[in-house]
């Protein structure tokens, strides 16, 4: 069983709230637009650490990333990538993806909108942990912190922190 804490859109401010989320954690995953390297480095220092590169990082972080990640987490099958939309409004890049890999768990940022959606069409969950950073449209701070046991997914919870 792993404790896995979803995070996304730090924008280079990673708000010490969620740190005792993060000091549990198994695994952190990162969907995008981390901002600089630094966040990465402290990520690291509490878990390791996935993250894929967003819109608004770096030529230099882009390099050290991917774009899209592809993994298993026991036997969850698992996207993580920045740009993806959710189901029924997928971004078209992202469709031959989830048709090829067929995971069980899609994961993208960007929207800065807390979702969590089950799929019937390609019979998956998706989750888009909102957005951490300060900067953006959103009115809270958000995390998901979930476990992964074998192949369920299990004890989701989402984390708010009001904007100050």
């Amino acid at each position: 069983m792993k404790e896995i804490v979803l995070i996304s859109d730090t924008h280079s401010k990673l708000d010490e709230r969620c740190f005792k989320y993060l000091n549990k954690a198994d695994e952190i995953w990162h969907a995008g637009d981390i901002g600089e390297i630094a966040i990465i480095n402290k990520l690291n220092e509490f878990a390791p650490t996935r993250c894929v590169w967003g819109n608004i990082d770096s030529h230099a972080l882009r390099s050290n990333l991917e774009k899209t990640l592809c993994f298993r987490c026991e036997q969850v099958k698992v996207i993580i990538t920045h740009i993806g939309g959710y189901p029924g409004k997928y971004h078209k890049n992202i469709i031959p993806i989830i048709e090829k890999e067929r995971p069980n768990l899609f994961i993208s940022g960007h929207s800065h909108i807390l979702k969590i959606i089950y799929d019937k069409k390609y019979d998956l969950l998706h989750m888009n942990p909102g957005a951490i950073g300060n900067y953006g449209i959103h009115k809270i701070k958000t995390i998901i912190v979930f476990k992964i046991n074998d192949s369920k997914i299990e004890n989701l919870n989402i984390i708010e922190f009001p904007r100050i």
